[in-house]
């Protein structure tokens, strides 16, 4: 289907629509801005631990994975 995403993995696939790939490149691209930014607004060290899934929290890495994943869908939309 054109405009469609599939991710697979092995066997396994996930298939995102158009729609949805461009709204989690949205959401994306707000949770590294979310991240980078100072002040009130900015995910706080408790939810970027939350955030990284107990893994070593790195505020810096999840923003950058978070743009180049932003990027990676749009661009095959």
């Amino acid at each position: 289907m054109p405009g469609s995403l599939t991710i697979s993995h092995h066997e396994a696939a996930v298939a995102l629509d158009h729609t949805d790939a461009a709204r989690l490149a949205t959401v994306l691209e707000e949770l590294a801005y979310l991240l980078e930014i100072p002040g009130p607004n900015r995910i706080n060290d408790a939810q970027l631990t939350v955030l990284c899934e107990g893994r070593t929290a790195d505020r810096a890495e999840l923003s950058h994975w978070s743009r180049a994943l932003a990027a990676q869908l749009k661009g095959r939309l």
